[in-house]
């Protein structure tokens, strides 16, 4: 077969137990004995390999069971998601991930996600995602493009990365909150806020009203440093704040396309990207 991704004919293999555990970069090889690494990568980037049927990340551990097919070139292609690169420096990427998609890939699903792609984006760097967002958040993803910049980066006094959102809130905000509560994420599907105030300011959830809208919205800006899984969603709606769309924490309302929340500045020392929200707030009744 001819290292070429142009050339790849179709064929299919059933996971065994020898390979099963691996990933699927890895696992490919068996459909291409003579190919490198680089070119399985970017097949499974670019859709032409399928696992059940789906596509999936080149770092997804396959079963036993599973069937792996790899498409030939002329294969019908569902169309490409496209992440733009908002920033860039010798150091530093800003990405702009879409809501609905995963940031990094997860175990025991085959759903794509913006670490799979980063190869492809940045092919003659070593990218690693340094921060998280959730599947129905929009917004900015940092990437480190050099080891050196991922250690700096791990290094670094949370006070001095600020990350900024907007977020629609079903309810009234009149004045700026500071929400302080600590925060438990021992549930890995939800977090829960707790009674007790947390003591680091790196861990608070600042909040400003921008614009009161129609149906009972306000339109805010939000502030976090750290970071924590489910921060602001689940801080939001403690405060009786849910976010717009939120399924999981408070007003899922079916009006709404979807989660109302968009990370749109990121700003640490010589380093700044920003991108502003791109929605149509749906008129409740």
């Amino acid at each position: 077969m001819e290292n070429n991704e142009n050339h790849v004919m179709a064929q299919s293999v059933q996971v065994d137990k020898a390979m099963s555990g691996q990933r699927l970069d890895k696992a490919l090889e068996q459909l291409m004995p003579d190919s490198g690494l680089r070119l399985r990568r970017r097949l499974i980037e670019l859709g032409r390999v399928l696992v059940q049927g789906r596509p999936a990340a080149p770092s997804l551990k396959v079963l036993e069971g599973w069937r792996i097919d790899l498409l030939p070139d002329d294969a019908p292609q569902k169309a490409s998601v496209k992440i733009p690169i908002v920033k860039r420096t010798m150091s530093f990427a800003a990405l702009l991930k879409p809501a609905g998609m995963h940031s990094a890939a997860i175990a025991g699903m085959n759903e794509p996600c913006v670490e799979a792609l980063l190869p492809g984006l940045f092919p003659d760097s070593q990218p690693v995602l340094l921060n998280r967002l959730d599947n129905l958040t929009s917004g900015l993803l940092l990437v480190a493009l050099k080891p050196q910049a991922q250690k700096d980066y791990a290094i670094m006094d949370a006070m001095k990365v600020t990350k900024e959102y907007v977020a629609i809130v079903v309810g009234q905000l009149d004045e700026a909150l500071e929400l302080r509560r600590c925060l438990d994420g021992d549930d890995r599907r939800r977090t829960r806020v707790l009674a007790k105030l947390d003591p680091e300011r790196r861990n608070w959830t600042f909040v400003w009203p921008v614009e009161e809208l129609p149906g009972g919205l306000t339109k805010v800006r939000v502030q976090i440093y750290a970071g924590a899984r489910h921060q602001i969603r689940a801080h939001l709606a403690a405060a009786m704040l849910p976010i717009l769309g939120d399924p999981l924490y408070g007003e899922g309302n079916a009006e709404a396309p979807r989660l109302f929340l968009h990370h749109r500045r990121l700003v640490f020392p010589r380093f700044e990207a920003e991108a502003p929200e791109n929605w149509t707030v749906p008129v409740l009744s």
